[in-house]
């Protein structure tokens, strides 16, 4: 089995966000980059695969050079070969392009893909990338067993889980669940060593036009002043929660 497994190369949540050029791009100064979380749960999840019943795992991202560090870590935890696109990432739409472009000629039966990205939060990727390729798809998905050619799934749904099944070739969109944290593997120094050794395959992007823009960037409106209320003064708690929160 041909797994793919898409790498996100996304700012640490610990990050200090700011923008500049009239906050029309992104500031990258002091930014720690980091694996998408939802592609490391979808990448540890390949691992078992990989280790159970032999798959062959290949990492794939879109980006410039500067996200080759990142493609590195995964290859740390034990993907066998990775690929950058050399573009760069500007929308949901050509990023699905590309990966779709690569996914065809290398023939992989499995496709795994964060739900989302914890940047943009588009959501977009996995769908788009599976009926580019006009592969079955899962998405939300919380956990995935795999024999021969076809797929049990379970997916997060609103209100609960559904379980489905589908045949191979199969685009998933992961996230947590379909392993749990404390399964997430930090690369030990073997693996980083055995890293600087495997193929890292830079192609040339093809031609797509970006179906979106981005305008302008905002930050969330800074928080609010706290009131702090007396444990024993429960009738001013009852009167600012009334009167000026309006929650009662």
């Amino acid at each position: 089995m041909k797994i793919l497994v898409c790498i996100s190369h996304v700012p640490d949540t610990t990050s200090k966000i700011n923008f500049t050029d009239n906050n029309t791009q992104f500031d990258t100064n002091g930014v720690q980059f980091v694996i998408n979380p939802n592609d490391e749960f979808g990448l540890t999840r390949a691992m078992w695969f990989k280790e159970k019943q032999g798959a062959i795992v290949d990492v794939i991202n879109v980006g410039g050079a500067e996200t080759e560090p990142t493609l590195r870590k995964a290859l740390a935890i034990g993907a066998d070969n990775a690929i950058r696109v050399n573009t760069p990432a500007t929308d949901g739409f050509q990023v699905a392009k590309q990966l779709a472009n690569v996914a065809k000629e290398g023939e992989y039966d499995l496709i795994i893909a964060g739900r989302e990205s914890i940047d943009y939060n588009g959501g977009m990727v996995p769908g788009m990338l599976a009926a580019l390729l006009k592969a079955n798809f899962v998405n939300t998905c919380i956990g995935l067993e795999i024999e021969g050619t076809e797929a049990k799934a379970v997916r997060e749904i609103d209100g609960g889980k559904e379980s489905v099944t589908a045949k191979l070739p199969l685009v998933i969109g992961g996230q947590k669940g379909l392993v749990e944290e404390s399964d997430l593997r930090i690369p030990n120094m073997r693996g980083i060593m055995m890293a600087r050794k495997k193929p890292l395959n830079v192609v040339e992007p093809v031609d797509v036009t970006a179906q979106t823009e981005v305008e302008k960037f905002e930050k969330p409106a800074p928080k609010g002043a706290v009131k702090l209320v007396e444990s024993d003064n429960l009738d001013e708690l009852i009167e600012l929660l009334h009167n000026e929160a309006k929650v009662i």
